[in-house]
């Protein structure tokens, strides 16, 4: 792959759902890779330890080390996502749903309040769509302050 890089994905990289997982992406070529707080500690290992289904893995890890090339993207957890579920909530307009939408994200247990209440409202595919174009701006942004150069296909 060569550069521009498809915002596609990298987000598809960072919307992976594995708690530990880093994603970076190579200044020059583009390629974006993904791997595992597990299988970065199996880098540490000899190459000759090493599952062979897994010298793959270790190779570009070590190679993401080794350059200065790669750029690791931000955490999952840095985008803000209550934030993006907030700002979904006021675009609501229907009766009465605001202020339902509203009412379901305070306290504890928030998301899942959330989820099941725009899924009983049918608005579920709205609401994916809307966390879906945050999260992909959310990438541009960080793409575009790194200097990479992207393409939104």
């Amino acid at each position: 792959m060569s550069l521009p890089v498809r915002l596609k994905d990298v987000v598809d990289e960072l919307d992976a759902p594995l708690r530990g997982w880093q994603a970076f992406v190579h200044r020059t070529t583009g390629q974006v890779v993904g791997f595992s707080e597990e299988d970065e500690g199996v880098a540490e290992w000899d190459a000759a330890d090493v599952p062979a289904w897994q010298v793959e893995v270790l190779e570009m890890i070590r190679a993401v080390h080794a350059s200065d090339d790669y750029v690791r993207l931000p955490d999952r957890e840095a985008f803000d996502e209550y934030g993006v579920m907030e700002a979904f909530c006021y675009q609501q307009e229907g009766p009465g749903v605001q202020a339902e939408l509203l009412d379901a994200i305070r306290g504890c247990g928030a998301f899942s309040r959330f989820k099941d209440l725009i899924r009983v409202r049918g608005l579920d595919q709205e609401w994916y769509a809307h966390r879906d174009e945050a999260l992909r701006e959310w990438v541009a942004d960080f793409l575009g302050e790194e200097g990479i150069p992207f393409v939104d296909e």
